[in-house]
Formats: structure tokens, sequence, C-alpha cells
């Protein structure tokens, strides 16, 4: 598969780069974000694969987000991590209410395969990052598809649970910043299950963290960083759900509740290095 190339920038060594192609899986152009470390270069040329980090960002944003925000490339460039950014949703279906609201439909893919006209057309956000990006990123840089991890943060850190919990010999690490962990508990998740797969709630199980992690525990230790201060913690995040139903499976984990944090890219920012030596040494 073929990229065309948007942007690219030295960064710490390495080069953080912005490309477009054309998906299947969403019906038409996407976009997706790159950093790739300082030793990326040397990698190549001696056949070298390297660990890769996919991070999956939240409501209303693009790929720019975390690549602009989260102060990620220093770390990577330390650590030789490769990361990878996709947008989060397809762009200008023309679909009636598209873009109405920020919780629904465009910014708002919520990593799931939709199964209700004409949503499903499109919005095929798991089907996308699981085998479509899966197949652009290793055709078209050094990354090693045994030493894959997978984060993010809010509707991205929801993203990031369900498809390691359901990938998890793909997705070896895990970790998620402020993530919706129980969807079908919260307004966000009820109003987007409902619009993208419909009412039957048995439909929704599948794309539910504290659900999958009930029947499906991993043997990776999952990292959860959660502001004190972040405005939608009680009624859309509530990460004790996701805790209780994960120490009844026997699922490795870390909650860290954080005081005075919010919501915000800051939050990220502060806690990204530690997100990202938790993959590096997951993935060797």
């Amino acid at each position: 598969m073929s990229l065309e190339t948007v942007s690219q920038n030295r960064c710490f060594g390495g080069v953080q780069g912005v490309y477009r192609h054309d998906s299947r899986a969403c019906n038409g152009p996407m976009k997706l974000a790159v950093y790739l470390p300082p030793q990326a270069e040397r990698a190549r040329d001696e056949g070298r694969l390297l660990p890769v980090v996919t991070f999956l960002s939240g409501l209303t944003c693009t790929e720019e987000n975390f690549t602009v925000k989260a102060g990620a490339q220093r770390v990577a460039a330390e650590l030789g991590l490769i990361l990878v950014a996709p947008d989060t949703s397809p762009r200008g279906q023309e679909i009636p209410g598209e873009d109405e609201s920020y919780d629904f439909g465009t910014g708002a893919g919520f990593y799931l395969d939709a199964t209700r006209a004409p949503w499903s057309k499109a919005y095929n956000m798991f089907s996308y990052v699981t085998q479509e990006l899966q197949a652009l990123v290793a055709e078209n840089f050094p990354v090693d598809p045994r030493r894959q991890g997978i984060m993010g943060h809010s509707m991205g850190g929801h993203g990031a649970l369900t498809i390691h919990l359901k990938k998890p010999e793909t997705y070896r690490s895990c970790s998620a910043f402020a993530p919706i962990v129980a969807p079908m508990q919260v307004p966000w998740g009820e109003k987007a299950f409902t619009g993208y797969l419909g009412e039957d709630r048995a439909a929704w199980r599948p794309y539910d963290a504290t659900e999958l992690v009930q029947a499906h525990p991993s043997a990776a230790t999952i990292l959860i960083d959660q502001g004190e201060a972040d405005n939608f913690l009680a009624e859309q995040l509530r990460p004790e759900l996701f805790a209780e139903a994960a120490r009844k499976a026997g699922q490795p984990f870390e909650l860290r509740l954080q005081p005075g944090y919010d919501h915000s890219y800051f939050f990220i920012a502060s806690f990204i290095e530690d997100h990202l030596r938790h993959h590096a040494q997951a993935l060797g």
C-alpha cells in the first residue's frame, strides 16, 4: 500500500512524518503520523526491525494532537521506539448527522466496526487499526510485528484496552490515559454504541474493556493513569469498574490516580515518559 508524504520534520535525531493513504476500511483518505527514532535509519540499513507503539487519540482529535502535544519523541528517540498515531475516524463521508456533535460521527470513531447503516460503510476503525494500518506500517517502516504495543487517551484509551484484550498476541503491551473503561455504562459509550451498533446490548460487549477483561484477561500488565481533577472522571470514565473486574479476573494492572491532573494533554505530557518506558520494557 502506498503512502503520500504530507510532511517530514527532523526531531530528536529522528524524523516525525505525517502521511496520507486511501483506506478501504474507512472508505476514503486517512492520515497518520509516524515517528521514526534515530535508530531507524541504521536498523533499515542492517535489516533490523524496531518495536512500535500505536497511540489512539480521543474525541475530536486527529493524528496531530498526540504528535504535537504529548512530547513523546524525545523519549522514543532514547528508547528506539517507533510511534504511530492514526486519525480517530473517517472524514467527509456526508452521512446525515456526521458532524452534529463532538461525541459521535466525525472525530468519534470509537475504534469499533459499525454494523448499522450508513455508518457501516466507513466507520470501521477496529479493522482499520488492527488490519489495514498494521499492513501499511509494516510495508513502509522498519517495525517488528512481534514487538508491538498500544496505548491511548480517553476514547483512545478505550480503543487501546479493547484492542489489546482482543489481540494480546499482536499488541503485547498496553497502557492508557483516562480511558473510557466501561462504555456500556456511561453516556458517551451508550450514545456511540447505539448509533454504530444498534440497540442490542449484547453486540456492545466485544467493545467494552470491563466486559472483555472478565472473559479474556491478558498476561500483560496494563498501566492506567487517571487524573483526579478530570471533569469526566465520575460520569464518563469510572476506572474503578475496570479495576474491580480486572482484580476478579486476575488481570495484571496498575491504576495510578494522579492528584490535581485533568483530562488535557498537559496530563499526558506529564506521564508519557512512564508509559513509553513501560512499553519498552515489555517489548524488549
